[in-house]
């Protein structure tokens, strides 16, 4: 069923072609929830899950979510596949979403870049202030994050990795179907929902097929120190009341910065 507004159709159009623009090798699989209501969306989680395991293992990426809720860590378990690293955008507000807040995810956070006017040489990058982070109200410290607990404390701190998510700096994305009265064609779109298609086309371009999101999270956290592997994120801010700043190092903002990566088109 479409979308009237145009909206659903314009994120799908945003996730398959940012997911090939940084894996143009990857099949790719569109699952759509049969409405945004947390039960279907959860039935469309297992169903990509599923798919993506059949085909040998990959990534799902998410870019759904809500806000916490009590009763959250009951529903962990849906992005436990065996073979599957599941992605989830952290929101564009500041606080805290579900399922980014999961353990079982890789929560994709948002920066803003600039670029040279005139030859579109990249220029800085900073946290964008209005992607999801923070704290965790409902979920603990993974065992992953032990490495930043004097940052997190008890709490799942989230994002883990971001990505340009700023719609001023965002992404062209084409989509045949009319937006909003706005006919249909070329869009420059951003949000976490560019986050965590590209995020997760990164990893599944980088080859190395990990078992899990644990997994995939372990790896990240334990090379924490080979910084040539991302940008590390220290100017800007973000979260409730512009509470948390980014720095050097693991932050509230951008989680370990973004990915530093050649591949993709």
């Amino acid at each position: 069923m479409q979308d009237p507004s145009g909206g659903w159709e314009l994120e799908a159009a945003l996730d398959l072609e940012w997911a090939h623009a940084m894996a143009p090798d990857a099949r790719l699989f569109l699952v759509e929830a049969r409405s945004n209501s947390f039960s279907d969306l959860l039935a469309a989680e297992r169903v990509a899950g599923n798919l993506v395991a059949s085909a040998g293992g990959g990534e799902v990426s998410n870019s759904w979510g809500s806000n916490e809720f009590s009763g959250e860590t009951s529903f962990d378990s849906n992005f436990t596949t065996a073979g599957v690293v599941y992605f989830a955008s952290s929101g564009d507000q500041p606080g805290v979403e579900y399922p980014a807040a999961s353990p079982n995810v890789v929560a994709a956070g948002g920066t803003t870049t600039a670029r040279n006017p005139f030859t579109a040489n990249f220029l800085s990058e900073r946290a964008w202030d209005l992607a999801g982070s923070g704290l965790s109200a409902f979920e603990a410290r993974p065992v992953y994050q032990d490495v930043i607990q004097s940052i997190v404390g008890s709490r799942r701190g989230v994002p883990d990795l971001s990505f340009d998510s700023n719609p001023v700096t965002g992404a062209w994305v084409f989509d045949s179907t009319p937006v909003q009265g706005a006919g249909s064609g070329w869009f420059i779109v951003g949000g976490t929902s560019l986050a965590s298609p590209a995020l997760a086309g990164i990893v599944n371009a980088a080859g190395n097929r990990l078992g899990s999101s644990h997994a995939e999270l372990n790896l990240i956290y334990n090379n924490l120190a080979i910084t040539t592997d991302f940008n590390d994120i220290s100017s800007g801010f973000c979260g409730p009341t512009a509470g948390f700043s980014a720095k050097l190092g693991w932050d509230l903002c951008t989680g370990i910065g973004s990915v530093k990566t050649k591949i993709g088109k």
